[in-house]
């Protein structure tokens, strides 16, 4: 079972991650939506499309863009479409 963990909270848990350049992608589903907000923030990667991004709050404490997305990624990332990356701090566990 995957988890990611920030600020002392588990936030997304789930045994059907994808792996991707090293970071794994936790399904829509597994992740606590009470505890992301989304950001404005969009970045590009050319093989996987736009990323959109969102900001983990845990017990009042923000992580701006700690976790990101694709919306509709390209053919060649097609397995990520509707799962959830992080960074900046979070822990993930495989």
């Amino acid at each position: 079972m995957a988890t990611a963990v920030w600020n002392g909270k588990t936030i997304a848990e789930s045994d059907k991650v994808e792996v991707v350049e090293g970071n794994l992608y936790f399904p829509a589903d597994s992740i606590d939506a009470d505890l992301f907000k989304k950001s404005a923030t969009t970045s590009v990667c050319p093989w996987k499309g736009t990323a959109s991004y969102y900001t983990v709050v845990v017990d009042g404490k923000e992580n701006p863009d700690a976790a990101w997305y694709y919306p509709s990624p390209k053919d060649a990332a097609k397995q990520i479409k509707d799962h959830v990356a992080f960074w900046k701090g979070v822990e993930v566990r495989p």
